[in-house]
């Protein structure tokens, strides 16, 4: 073997020693330097995607309290409408445009910026149809709510609100694929600027048809329509007018393709609905127990705390399946998996700082909803598990922005399908009802047989995946989905 030159001097060994503090100290340089790029990139996201996410819940809060001063029976139609009839809708619509992140984040990536379009224009004729499709859970709205036994007044009323909100259901095929069409180009701070103008416009309206016109809880329904319509306005003239890269007209080309966009769309939907019904079945699973009052109001002061703070990890969803979606496609597995690292553990870090507010203000967060005792004391008891729910949520939509980002959306339906509704709700069930024991018993048993377990099983997936294979897949899927365009790299800003 070769004498190094210096073998034996202690200087030249101190040397060595300072050559790999050096190198050391330029890997950590180098990777301060990539999280913090990567930071940037992904809270160009992120924080938008709060906004605008904080705005679209704000509209329906707004509504709600605008109808509440209209009577209980009121307030209780148009909340009902809302969170079963509208909620059930627009969890499958919203999943299914997620289809999107995939399709124009990968092909944002390869620069194939025509082609955005074209898959906008896809979704909007899918979601269309589906919209459709859709619309008897509102014109049988009233028999449905009367079926799941709600009283005769307000399932009536509910029912002619729903009525209402027809024009809002359409809303939502030309609203979501404009949204993530516009999210995958980086063009966040768009969508958060429409989404306050549309929540400002619903705060007046709300004012003039419930209140100055006295249209009552029908006037509400009007003023949610506007809005959500306002939002869609915005954000197509901003599409036609401001991104004439992605944006190249209406094109025969939509038509086509169509079955296999399909069959992503609705496995995106089934993906996402899954998640979005969970928690709602827990209420009304909770709701059947005996003297549930008490704990009902408890766990819906809970899921509303958990509904707000949802948003940010949400926001990361949208977030992690761009930026995934968008190195694909550039054929860059490693960057990928890097974005992906990255989104989890800022995720996760908020997710922790939730927890420990919920701990230390276990029993005061309940002082926002309710003076009782009675609920102050079980809100208290469900604390932790509020607290788990959060952390939780904080790291599983980030892993399903990762699928969405990647195409895995049928697998994760798969997923979704066994954690929740095989092992989840039976677990809950099992515990709550068989056992006795409890709303607690059966809010622990579907987070740790489904949510926990789901977390886990695409942990394991990511964990497990070829990124250089995915970023293959992406170029297979882009040359079967859509013809090259003319490399617009250079006109990009």
């Amino acid at each position: 073997m070769a004498r190094v030159e210096g073998d034996g001097d202690p200087s030249a060994l101190l040397l060595s020693e300072h050559e790999v503090r050096d190198d050391d100290h330029e890997i950590s340089k180098s990777l301060a330097s990539r999280v913090w790029i990567e930071t940037q990139k992904l809270w160009q996201i992120v924080g938008p995607a709060i906004l605008s996410r904080v705005a679209a819940f704000s509209m329906n809060i707004i509504t709600q309290a605008f109808a509440g001063h209209l009577g209980d029976v009121e307030l209780a139609a148009i909340s009902i409408a809302n969170t079963v009839i509208v909620g059930f809708n627009f969890g499958l619509l919203l999943g299914m445009a997620s289809a999107l992140e995939t399709l124009c984040g990968q092909a944002f990536g390869a620069k194939r910026y025509q082609m955005m379009g074209v898959y906008m224009q896809r979704s909007w004729i899918v979601l269309f149809l589906c919209c459709f499709l859709l619309l008897p859970f509102y014109v049988f709205a009233a028999p449905l709510l009367k079926w799941l036994g709600q009283p005769d007044d307000v399932a009536e009323q509910s029912g002619l609100v729903a009525l209402w909100l027809i024009p809002l259901h359409f809303s939502f095929a030309f609203q979501f694929p404009l949204q993530r069409f516009l999210q995958s180009q980086l063009k966040n701070q768009v969508i958060a600027w429409v989404s306050l103008l549309s929540l400002g416009v619903n705060v007046f309206t709300s004012w003039l048809f419930v209140y100055a016109l006295d249209f009552g809880v029908v006037g509400a329904a009007i003023a949610l329509d506007i809005s959500w319509w306002v939002t869609v306005l915005g954000l197509l003239v901003y599409v036609c007018g401001w991104c004439p890269l992605t944006w190249t007209g209406f094109s025969v080309q939509a038509f086509s393709g169509l079955w296999e966009f399909l069959k992503l769309s609705a496995a995106s939907g089934v993906m996402l609905c899954l998640e979005n019904w969970y928690y709602r079945i827990l209420i009304l699973m909770t709701g059947y127990l005996k003297d549930a009052t008490i704990a009902v109001d408890a766990l819906s002061i809970c899921m509303s705390i958990n509904g707000w703070e949802i948003m940010i990890p949400l926001a990361f969803f949208a977030a992690t399946g761009v930026r995934v979606a968008n190195e694909l496609g550039a054929g860059d597995g490693k960057a990928a998996k890097f974005a992906t690292t990255v989104s989890v553990v800022q995720s996760t870090i908020i997710g922790l700082v939730f927890c420990f507010i919920i701990m230390v203000f276990r029993k005061e967060f309940a002082l926002i909803f309710t003076s009782s005792t009675a609920v102050m004391d079980e809100v208290e008891d469900l604390s932790v598990l509020l607290a788990i729910t959060i952390l939780l949520n904080s790291v599983q939509p980030v892993l399903s922005g990762v699928a969405v980002g990647s195409g895995w959306q049928a697998t994760v339906a798969y997923v979704n399908i066994g954690c929740y509704y095989i092992v989840g709700l039976p677990l809950g069930f099992l515990m709550g009802w068989v056992f006795n024991l409890g709303v607690k018993a059966i809010w622990a048993g579907m987070i740790f047989g489904g949510t926990a377990l789901q977390t886990l099983v695409l942990a394991i997936i990511t964990v497990k995946s070829d990124w250089e294979k995915e970023a293959e897949k992406a170029r297979i899927r882009l040359e079967k989905w859509g013809k090259p365009t003319s490399d617009y790299s250079s006109e990009v800003h």
